[in-house]
């Protein structure tokens, strides 16, 4: 068979009936088969379901809120599909089942699944909309669930892929599908070995069409955004920002790691393992070069890359005695932060202290300052910005370390980081 390629659709790519017609569009040559089509969920739908937790968790009305989404899916068939299609039945009966699932209860212990259990629904409902869509413009491609075939373990909201698993699942179930015509599948979600439903981590549809391009063999994988390509700061944020044409695995790697949004962190080690080049594309301009992600060991990235990472918490542990910091401190808080699943964005320590900038996750500090503060005296501050710059220069370095909301900064030989207060660039 031929290499299969995959391509991978974000949210704003898929936000309102326009973006989905202009995939359509996008797809009018370029469809063929063997193809995988990964797509997230519509618009701000994740952000709409996990606010529906947070109401029902506070035990508030969530109605309105679920109203709205559902109501926000019907429209958006409404523009793309005749009166009387089955695809308003389809959505319709996918609404139903989330019902159900919002009747169960909802506890601090069983957040993690009940969040699976979920948001996954925005997903399901995406793909569904977009496969129809698809066969309405004679674009034939059929719709897989990407739970069927991802195979992960229990760690829900952050689950880790059972590579071995998923490869057999893949090459046994889908393969034959692909020989016949191209499958459209949910990002972001796979599924225990008996069932329950998982998720890869927030934003995580781009693993997963890495997963899928890693399993089958593929021979590509585009990425489909509302940028150009991979540019060397959120334009968004900043003025007069570079493309880069091509960019070496570890470079990318790197950049993810530190928070650019424009990749999935995880994304990157499945695709260069297998030696499979990522392509990041503009859904605006698709015949425009964008990005390509591969092998380009020799190629060397000199231009400052600026990353930035929202809501975050600095959070400082101080010993309680007139001891130094040693490496059982180190592995006190190490070890707290991986039970509660946070990662250290930047850590740094003193004499007398270890401090941590970690993403503001619901329930977690709380737990972490419980658990530790009998250990440690403990501080933290909210709403910060984490501003991590690669390949640094003098002058955007004392750019940053001019303004006066700096908490921490950390500088190493080729990248230069500060925590600040939260503010636009």
């Amino acid at each position: 068979m031929t290499k299969a390629i995959v391509y991978k659709f974000g949210g704003a790519s898929v936000k309102d009936a326009a973006a989905i017609k202009n995939l359509s569009n996008i797809l009018f040559n370029r469809l063929r088969s063997p193809m995988v089509i990964v797509v997230s969920a519509i618009g701000k739908t994740t952000n709409a379901l996990e606010e529906i937790l947070r109401l029902k968790y506070e035990e508030e009305d969530f109605y309105s809120n679920f109203t709205n989404v559902r109501k926000n899916h019907l429209a958006i068939c409404e523009e793309l599909f005749e009166e009387g299609d089955l695809v308003f039945g389809m959505v319709e009966n996918i609404f139903l089942q989330l019902a159900r699932v919002l009747e169960g209860k909802l506890t601090k212990e069983n957040y993690d699944e009940y969040y699976d259990q979920v948001v996954g629904f925005g997903e399901l409902l995406s793909s569904k909309i977009i496969q129809a869509y698809l066969c309405h413009c004679q674009q034939y491609c059929i719709w897989q669930d990407a739970r069927d075939f991802i195979r992960t373990d229990g760690n829900f909201r952050f689950a880790k892929v059972d590579w071995d698993k998923t490869t057999k699942l893949c090459q046994q179930n889908l393969v034959p599908v692909l020989k016949q015509l191209p499958v459209v599948t949910q990002g972001f979600v796979g599924s225990t070995k008996d069932g329950k439903p998982t998720t890869l981590g927030r934003e995580g549809s781009d693993f997963s069409a890495a997963i899928f391009a890693s399993s089958l063999g593929a021979g590509t994988v585009t990425i489909w955004k509302d940028v150009p390509g991979v540019l060397n700061a959120d334009p968004k944020r900043f003025e007069d920002t570079v493309k880069f044409d091509q960019l070496d695995y570890k470079e990318a790697a790197e950049m993810t790691f530190y928070g650019a949004s424009v990749i999935h962190p995880r994304t990157i080690k499945p695709l260069a393992n297998a030696n499979i080049p990522l392509h990041v594309k503009s859904f605006v301009q698709p015949d425009e070069q964008g990005t390509v992600i591969g092998d380009f060991g020799a190629s060397k990235v000199s231009m400052p890359t600026v990353v930035v990472k929202d809501r975050q918490v600095l959070v400082t542990f101080e010993v309680t005695d007139f001891t130094f910091i040693n490496e059982s401190h180190m592995h006190q808080v190490y070890a707290e932060l991986d039970r509660l699943k946070l990662r250290a964005n930047l850590i740094q320590s003193s004499a007398i202290t270890i401090s941590i900038c970690t993403d503001r996750e619901m329930f977690k500090l709380e737990q972490l300052l419980a658990e530790m503060r009998p250990v440690f005296n403990v501080r933290y501050n909210e709403n910060l910005q984490l501003i991590t710059v690669k390949n640094y220069d003098e002058k955007i370095k004392s750019r940053f370390l001019a303004q006066s909301d700096v908490l921490l900064e950390q500088t190493t030989r080729s990248t230069f980081q500060v925590v600040r207060r939260a503010k636009e660039a």
